[in-house]
């Protein structure tokens, strides 16, 4: 069966779908939309050199040319893989079976912004989805979820890319399925997840030197947000500011 897809991709999960439709069911793209072009997909795209026609960016996605362009293409599915713009209704709800999104956690826990960080500090089960999307932040109905074993030695920045990893695997297994039909949709539970903004993470990350914190609750908070290369925790010592990482490591003991 020949689908027609809009595929939106970005970062390394939106690359590697990229590589695995371009390369398997080129037949069913009608366009790929790049954030810009400095993107690795669109990169990916010219190295392949990919019909200039189907390559579409962002800042001209929601304009009325475009809108037509995805409507007159009579899609049946737009993807978001690990797309990081919200996508409006005019634009989500133009195909005939859905829209559907890569979300990186096991929905209903941890919808909306950091979910690397609140699996961490919330100690709420971890893994990937994929949903339809809805006017709703990541609520809308799951068809396929991969759980994620989390340890001691996982930080903000291990999840994040086990979670990359985990959603490409993911989609790449069950795209068949896709194609078929071949799922069922559940609806969450929204009851028994969370739902978290970004502007929560830099107030939640604050240490206060005189709060009394339980350990594990202290330690997890400082793993969660140890990710090299971005902010971490920090605490306020006479007007100076510091930031705190932590490394976790298992150590097997020896049998006597």
């Amino acid at each position: 069966m020949i689908m027609k897809i809009a595929l939106f991709a970005d970062k390394y999960v939106g690359l590697q779908s990229t590589a695995y439709l371009t390369k398997n069911y080129p037949e069913h793209i009608s366009f790929i939309v790049c954030t810009n072009e400095e993107s690795s997909v669109f990169s990916f795209l010219k190295e392949i050199s990919f019909q200039n026609d189907k390559i579409l960016f962002n800042a001209d996605i929601d304009t009325e040319e475009m809108r037509n362009k995805l409507a007159l293409s009579r899609l049946d599915y737009i993807i978001l893989a690990w797309w990081p713009y919200i996508i409006k209704e005019r634009i989500h709800s133009l195909p005939k079976v859905g829209t559907i999104n890569f979300h990186p956690s096991l929905l209903p826990h941890n919808r909306g912004k950091h979910y690397n960080f609140w699996t961490i500090v919330e100690n709420s089960p971890f893994g990937v989805s994929i949903h339809f999307v809805d006017n709703s932040i990541d609520s809308g109905d799951i068809i396929f979820q991969k759980e994620i074993e989390k340890t001691w030695e996982d930080t903000g920045k291990t999840l994040y890319y086990k979670a990359q990893q985990a959603m490409t695997e993911l989609f790449i297994e069950n795209y068949p399925k896709l194609l078929n039909g071949d799922y069922t949709k559940t609806k969450q539970n929204l009851t028994q997840g969370n739902l978290h903004y970004g502007r929560e993470l830099n107030i939640a990350s604050k240490i206060d030197l005189d709060k009394e914190y339980r350990a594990l609750d202290l330690i997890n908070l400082l793993r969660a947000r140890t990710f090299e290369g971005y902010p971490a925790c920090y605490f306020y010592d006479n007007g100076i500011e510091y930031q705190i990482r932590v490394k976790i490591e298992r150590i097997n003991e020896e049998s006597n």
